[in-house]
């Protein structure tokens, strides 16, 4: 009953997740006149890309910040962590209690770059202005391309974290969660418009929503 159950909410989720991507859309297409960041951006980016494809893959670091996720997530909801293992072949860290958002919160949160975003946070309250903004942009698209390539590859295999919760509904919500901290990331940068970018993912949610409802209505009407 649980799986059918989720099944049912992962259908329900898709228009959200056309709406949300049609919203990260629109707001890069704003955010990108910020030439100097965008280009730090998206530099941080291809050189993960190209550090990935020339050296190999850093599987151990990647298991260390999921399994810390795991742990980070846990203890927002009240989980005590311990026994933390970490290999090239793989992690586990015990929690007491876990839900949806520990379970899947690895594949949504990059926790390199919120380091990066703490110590820039930190190094900004000593040091006025915040030195080298730019470099720190690149470390953020580094650090969020690793977050993105390492999902992507992990999502390929069979994984146990998401066959918990079926891979419809995981793969939804994980896609749906991963847009939706990309916009608030965008409104940060973008001036802190969080009011327009919240008003612009509900428009196109509800827009993919209303156009569902159309298709769905005409399918039922030719069938009666």
């Amino acid at each position: 009953m649980a799986g059918f159950l989720r099944l049912v909410l992962a259908l329900l989720l898709a228009p959200a997740c056309w709406g949300a991507a049609h919203a990260l859309v629109k707001t890069t297409a704003v955010a990108a006149g910020l030439t100097a960041g965008v280009l730090s951006f998206t530099g941080g980016m291809a050189a993960f890309v190209a550090l990935w494809l020339a050296v190999g893959h850093p599987v151990k670091t990647y298991v260390l910040g999921h399994e810390l996720t795991h742990a980070m997530t846990g203890m927002m909801f009240g989980a005590v962590p311990s026994r933390l293992r970490v290999s090239d072949r793989g992690g586990s860290v015990n929690l007491t209690k876990s839900n949806v958002i520990i379970t899947l919160s690895p594949y949504f949160i990059p926790f390199y770059t919120l380091v990066v975003l703490a110590a820039a946070l930190v190094t900004g309250i000593f040091v006025k202005p915040l030195p080298w903004p730019l470099a720190w942009v690149f470390a953020v698209g580094f650090t969020w391309a690793f977050h993105v390539v390492f999902t992507v590859d992990s999502l390929s295999r069979p994984q146990p974290d998401v066959r918990e919760y079926g891979r419809l509904f995981s793969w939804t919500f994980i896609f749906l969660a991963n847009i939706v901290l990309v916009l608030v990331a965008l409104a940060a940068v973008n001036g802190a418009a969080f009011v327009e970018t919240a008003r612009t993912l509900f428009g196109c949610v509800w827009s993919a929503y209303a156009f569902t409802w159309t298709l769905m209505s005409k399918a039922f009407s030719h069938v009666s």
